[in-house]
């Protein structure tokens, strides 16, 4: 025998796969991330590989964990870093953009009865599938450039859809904080460029210096370097970044509680 609740305790639990459904559509159905996704990233491998085709000195690489230098070849080094910088503005830009339009529309569904604890874990995976995606993609594509072999592209893989994962957090946290697109662009593009290339010794002489430790792209690329280079896995530096990720994510959905939540009338 059904109880007076059990239609409303059957809608709750429908709202969850509903709300995933709705995050997921709005990350798809922006044309520009679509667009920077397909066409960018190749041509981006291919300008940043030109250009660092040229340099024929072999760059020293420094893994912290280990204490190792590697020599690596500029190019592929670059491939990587190249890799990690497309996904902070097509990840970022996407969720970032996917927030900031819905956002009016979550808090009504708020009003409406919807649990922020189910919006919040919708959301949460949404960014999640969608960053895996595009970092699944980036990393097919620079096999066109480079074959580091399996387990260098397996390592190369997980860097990228850690990397994804944060700057996909990052879009969130931006998105419920910002108040308008300007800022929230010139944060992702910026913080992007800045975060990915010091890693890189072939642009930055400091590249292989402790401060570059506290940049969230410091774990993804340690790890991938490693992987590829080195036959290493260094664990505790893919969880770095998972913990750069988590943070973000924390911070941006305590930020979009706080925007949604109903507030009572007298």
């Amino acid at each position: 025998m059904s109880t007076p609740d059990a239609p409303a305790a059957a809608a709750g639990y429908r709202q969850f796969p509903t709300a995933l459904r709705f995050s997921l559509r709005n990350q798809m159905r922006n044309r520009m991330a679509a667009l920077l996704l397909v066409a960018f990233v190749p041509v981006w491998f291919l300008a940043m590989r030109a250009m660092a085709a040229g340099e024929d000195k072999p760059l020293h690489f420094r893994l912290f964990a280990t204490r190792d230098t590697l020599v690596v070849d500029a190019a592929d080094l670059t491939l990587i870093s190249a890799g990690l910088n497309a996904l902070t503005m097509i990840t970022g830009f996407a969720v970032f953009d996917a927030v900031r339009r819905t956002l009016v529309f979550d808090r009504r569904l708020v009003f409406a009865g919807y649990r922020q604890s189910r919006l919040v874990g919708a959301k949460s995976l949404a960014i999640g599938l969608v960053s895996a995606a595009v970092a699944a993609y980036t990393a097919v594509v620079l096999l066109v450039f480079w074959r580091p072999g399996a387990a260098g592209w397996a390592a190369i893989l997980a860097g990228f859809t850690v990397m994804a994962l944060t700057y996909g957090a990052f879009g969130l946290l931006l998105g419920v904080l910002v108040k308008n697109d300007l800022e929230g662009f010139f944060l992702i593009i910026m913080g992007g460029l800045l975060d990915t290339f010091l890693q890189n010794p072939l642009g930055n002489p400091l590249a292989n210096e402790p401060v570059l430790q506290w940049f969230p792209s410091f774990g993804p690329m340690q790890f991938a370097v490693a992987g590829a280079f080195d036959h290493s896995a260094l664990w505790s530096h893919l969880g770095l970044g998972l913990l750069w990720a988590a943070g973000f994510t924390a911070a941006g959905l305590v930020i979009f509680r706080l925007r949604t939540r109903h507030r009572r009338g007298r």
